[in-house]
């Protein structure tokens, strides 16, 4: 099946790099971020009150450029009567077109998660850290930090920490009386103790056993109750099976979720890497066979595949920068497709059956047009990062698509 939220994801990047191409003569691109809790009557007043400052630059052009980058903006907000769930960001400016001329550009999008605060900026480019944020890994992990003192449990977020709950254990510490005192004493400690981890259990039972999103769960602390509370089946089965690993840390209090965080980054790291990995040997080792194994890769041979519903999970490469174009014939209506840099154009391609002009009916990214082929034949796509190596040898070698197939197609 295909992951919406993944192809949500490529489409979001290829729109931000696009973005990021973006660059003004001098101060003409405006950065508006509106949050889910502004006013829009708020906004479009700020924007009128920038409007008056605007008269104050010096540069007759950028004057221009500038003060119609925010008539264009306030003009667009009046299409909402309030901003969307999760706010909206307009960027609006001029880029250089040759020679001493520029261009208008203009873009609206609504981001995949909540902004959290209003933000106006001018500049020569426009300003996107807020949204490549959203743009970092999601991966809901749980945190637990524990000794025999102490216990917190948090969770991890992308890179956001929240303390979910602290506990203090009250088990007694090392006592100076002996005989059978000695013994009684030392089965209350452990009885206190064994009651104190069944409490942080239950709360970390409670707190991840039925979350979906959960990817695993790392635990630390300064000393051996950490591995002690994991291998003597404290946790419910299902959580003990998404244990990661454990890693010392010095403190077990909020400051003990950071440590813990830092401890583990190789191993949040590692979890995607490991999965493209695991995905791409599976590939490669198909490859390998002499018979060419269940695999096909380049566009052609995997769509033929897919067609024939043979198609199991299909490796998309995420620097994919491809479009799919559809056409028709303005002669005799033939309909065509073809895959296409962005800048082609329909005026570049004669029609195959008369020979006539094809125009341009849609145009839509090749990771999107793959995803909707997907979809229908029942596929599992894998976005794979460009980052890593077998990303880049997808790319290089295979062309950004490959597949593992159901069966070997002849």
């Amino acid at each position: 099946m295909a992951d919406d939220n993944a192809l949500a994801k490529y489409e979001f990047r290829r729109k931000l790099e696009e973005l990021r191409n973006v660059r003004g003569r001098a101060t003409e691109c405006i950065s508006l971020y509106v949050p889910p809790t502004k006013q829009i009557s708020d906004v479009t007043n700020y924007l009128r009150n920038e409007y008056a400052q605007a008269s104050n630059i010096k540069s007759r052009t950028t004057k221009k450029n500038v003060t119609w980058a925010i008539e264009s903006l306030i003009g667009r907000l009046k299409n909402y009567k309030q901003p969307p769930p999760n706010g909206v960001v307009l960027f609006v400016g001029h880029k250089p077109s040759g020679g001493d001329q520029s261009e208008p550009v203009s873009y609206v999008i609504e981001p995949p998660e909540p902004i959290g605060s209003f933000l106006y900026r001018c500049d020569s480019t426009f300003f996107l850290e807020i949204l490549e944020d959203l743009l970092s890994e999601k991966a809901f992990f749980g945190l637990l930090v524990i000794d025999r003192n102490e216990a917190t449990i948090g969770t991890l977020k992308g890179k956001r920490i929240t303390m979910i709950k602290n506990f203090e254990s009250h088990v007694m510490g090392k006592h100076s009386r002996g005989g059978q005192s000695a013994l009684r004493f030392e089965r209350l400690i452990e009885i206190a103790a064994h009651e104190y981890y069944k409490k942080v259990a239950g709360v970390m039972n409670d707190t991840f056993l039925n979350n979906p999103n959960l990817t695993g769960i790392i635990v630390g602390g300064p000393g051996p109750t950490k591995d002690y509370f994991v291998k003597e089946g404290y946790l419910h089965h299902e959580l003990a099976k998404k244990v990661l690993n454990t890693f010392d840390t010095g403190y077990t209090d909020e400051y003990g979720l950071r440590e813990l965080m830092e401890k583990a980054s190789e191993v949040l790291t590692e979890l995607d890497l490991a999965k493209e990995k695991r995905l791409m040997q599976r590939f490669v080792d198909e490859i390998r066979k002499p018979d060419g194994g269940k695999a096909a890769y380049g566009e052609k041979e995997v769509r033929h595949a897919m067609e024939l519903g043979a198609v199991d999970t299909l490796l998309v490469s995420e620097r994919l920068d491809t479009v799919r174009i559809a056409f028709k014939c303005q002669s005799c209506g033939a309909v065509e497709s073809a895959t296409s840099k962005e800048a082609d154009s329909a005026s570049q391609r004669a029609c195959k059956a008369c020979g006539g002009q094809l125009a341009e009916t849609e145009r839509t990214s090749l990771v999107s047009d793959l995803y909707k082929a997907a979809e229908s034949v029942g596929t599992t796509i894998e976005m794979i990062s460009g980052d890593s190596e077998e990303g880049d040898m997808l790319m290089k070698a295979f062309g950004g698509i490959a597949a593992i197939m159901r069966y070997r197609v002849t």
